[in-house]
């Protein structure tokens, strides 16, 4: 297994770097993927040695409903990760592999996972919007939406940089770190990083472990 182990204070430091801008819009030349990361970071698992603590969030879910992350995935392995629907290329990809892993795992364990989709883009990822997506990845993820500074605030506790969504060349690009942290179901902290270089077989050999708080 791909692993790591870094300090808190360095992957706060390290994860500011690896954005990704994906572009929507029209159809005039191709989607815009900017990623940066420090060297070495080849691994899919990065596991802290000192965990990141869960965001205080209360956003909106897919059925209109106030959603308190906390309160809702308190005890429960959970993995967060901060995108928006027209994403071309990362976003779908990154929710795709855990699904497709999540799958391989038993229908109890499957039940215990939580994952977690918050949008980047909140104005036009309405909690309808949100459903209808979700829904041909993983209908049992969660998708938040809400006030964007209160989104950006909640990344970035997480080493997670996010910036409001913009026109260029006629596209809406929305940069955004693509990291997704799993929360322990023992600590309810988030003590794994991965990055978008995770892959499917990645996934499907961690989530036993993560589902149990384990280390990858």
């Amino acid at each position: 297994m791909r692993k790591k182990t870094f300090a808190a204070a360095a992957l706060l430091a390290a994860a500011t770097l690896t954005l990704s801008a994906c572009g929507s819009g029209d159809d005039s030349g191709s989607p815009i993927t900017v990623v940066s990361e420090e060297p070495g970071s080849d691994k899919a698992a990065t596991v802290l040695d000192q965990p990141f603590e869960k965001p205080d969030l209360v956003l909106t879910d897919t059925r209109g409903k106030a959603y308190d992350l906390r309160e809702e995935t308190a005890g429960k392995p959970t993995l967060i990760y901060f995108g928006y629907t027209n994403c071309p290329d990362v976003c779908p990809l990154t929710m795709n592999n855990i699904a497709v892993a999540k799958k391989q795992l038993s229908e109890a364990e499957q039940d215990k996972l939580q994952v977690v989709f918050v949008t980047t883009d909140p104005e036009r990822d309405t909690a309808s919007a949100l459903g209808k997506w979700l829904k041909g990845i993983d209908p049992q993820a969660v998708g938040l939406t809400g006030d964007f500074s209160t989104i950006q605030a909640g990344a970035r506790s997480l080493g997670i940089s996010i910036d409001p969504p913009k026109k260029e060349k006629g596209k809406i690009v929305s940069t955004h770190g693509t990291q997704v942290i799993a929360f322990s179901p023992e600590t309810d902290a988030g003590y794994v990083v991965y990055g978008e270089e995770a892959t499917v077989d990645d996934y499907t050999e961690d989530l036993p472990k993560l589902v149990t708080g384990e280390a990858p």
